[in-house]
């Protein structure tokens, strides 16, 4: 057990002096405010709730910045995605588990204390499994367990390279699966990530391109209590092949189609039309966004004022990895919505409120109800995730409460000083206490991977 006071912290009930808050075997089993520190108890200034990277693709983050130069073409998410095949299919377990391991230490010392792992890297080189079907999901399970940080990992079920089960091209071949090899995949990565503190086990049809309607049916049970994520409509071009196929949009057609409810997430939904975001928002799902990303890509703006007027809830993911932090993406989601709206403070939810707050708790809770996390926050019961911020950086220094987000989210780039993630401290004065040895593994795995 361990005891831990802060001078102030966000609690689910709202700001709070002289918080004092009980860890034990990982969970937060008391909180109480208005008490002075004891004699034992570690003291912080100011502390918020760890948040989930409700979205990520692990072996991306070696390749951030390699598809920056324009070819003889428009350059677009279709160009930027043939460069990540390429990589892809260069990787070795040990790669994944290199560069896996680096990003969920970068990712804890942001403030993010879970990741979704949307993992679809599942075979060898010339696509054939391995003989241990969820060798790379082991290796993504161990890059969490060395850093510490939570996770909630999705096979990926990837058939097709586009609508009505059109054959897979050779750059996808380490992705591909039939339902008989996803089921023993499914099977094989609960066993990988069972000693794991915390960790559970969804899926994810990569999308409706890549998955039948028949296969989306088969595929879904092997959720069981676990969380489904797809992408949707990420792109123009995946809507008008998605209609041409089907006559319907794609988050039109899944909310027809597929049981789409709580337990849902769809990634992106980037291009809906108004009756299409209004039934999103009905149907209860999390829209997962990705901001950086889908900026990086050239994907479009999410109607991220239009959803959440209709009583919608988002969770925000790193996706692509190009850029890892929680206030990077709340800032880009928020200054997507000023360019597109030609206003400020969108997203704050009414006059009078504080922005920062309004997106930072959105994404709390909008990311653990996707990664199916029942108990959130600085609240008992709760997975004792903790960040602390810096109060002395000079983007934070005299501010209190709402402020403190505002400023954090918009000015102040590393202001994170201490995390513990299920209890255990993994950063303390803004550093991983496995930083340069992460480093220093996933330099020599990417000076291969790109020489």
């Amino acid at each position: 057990m361990s005891t831990l006071h802060f001078a102030s912290a966000l609690l689910p009930s709202g700001w709070a002096d002289d918080v004092q808050v009980v860890v034990t075997d990982r969970t937060i089993t008391k909180v109480t405010a208005g008490v002075m520190p004891g004699s034992q108890d570690e003291r912080h200034k100011l502390a918020i709730p760890g948040i989930a990277s409700l979205h990520s693709h692990a072996f991306q983050r070696g390749m951030a910045g390699l598809a920056e130069t324009r070819g003889n073409s428009a350059d677009t998410f279709w160009t930027w995605r043939e460069t990540m095949y390429r990589f892809a299919l260069d990787m070795t377990p040990e790669d994944v588990e290199a560069v896996a391991t680096l990003l969920y230490v970068e990712m804890l010392e942001q403030g993010y204390t879970r990741v979704g792992e949307f993992h679809y890297l599942h075979h060898d080189h010339d696509g054939a499994p391995y003989a241990n079907p969820a060798e790379m999901a082991t290796r993504i399970a161990r890059g969490a367990e060395i850093s510490g940080i939570g996770l909630t990992l999705l096979p990926s079920f990837y058939a097709h390279s586009s609508f009505g089960g059109t054959a897979p091209h050779a750059g996808q071949r380490r992705f591909i699966c039939s339902i008989d090899q996803f089921t023993k995949l499914t099977d094989a990565t609960r066993s990988a990530v069972r000693a794991l503190p915390g960790a559970n086990v969804g899926i994810a049809p990569h999308s409706l391109r890549a998955v039948t309607p028949d296969e989306l049916a088969a595929i879904a049970p092997l959720a069981e209590a676990g969380p489904v994520h797809i992408h949707a409509a990420e792109q123009i071009r995946e809507v008008e092949e998605c209609i041409a196929w089907s006559g319907r949009r794609p988050v039109q057609w899944l909310l027809e189609h597929a049981p789409v409810d709580r337990r849902w997430c769809l990634i992106h939904a980037t291009h809906m039309t108004e009756t299409e975001t209004a039934a999103l928002a009905r149907s209860g799902a999390v829209a997962g966004l990705c901001p950086v990303t889908e900026a990086s890509l050239g994907d479009g703006i999410f109607p991220a004022r239009e959803f959440l007027d209709a009583g919608g809830r988002f969770g925000i993911g790193t996706d692509s990895n190009v850029l890892v932090g929680v206030t990077d993406e709340l800032r880009q989601l928020e200054y997507g919505q000023r360019l597109k709206h030609r206003e400020r403070n969108v997203l704050s939810g009414g006059p009078g409120l504080s922005t920062g707050r309004a997106l930072f708790e959105a994404a709390l809770t909008g990311g653990a109800q996707a990664l199916a996390r029942p108990t959130v926050g600085l609240q008992a019961d709760a997975r004792a995730d903790i960040v602390t911020l810096d109060t002395a950086h000079p983007s934070l220094s005299g501010r209190r409460g709402d402020a403190v987000l505002d400023c954090w989210i918009f000015a102040g780039a590393g202001a994170v000083d201490t995390v513990w993630a299920g209890g255990a401290k993994v950063v303390e004065h803004g550093r991983h206490r496995l930083r340069e040895s992460a480093r220093e593994t996933f330099n020599a795995a990417v000076r291969r991977l790109v020489s």
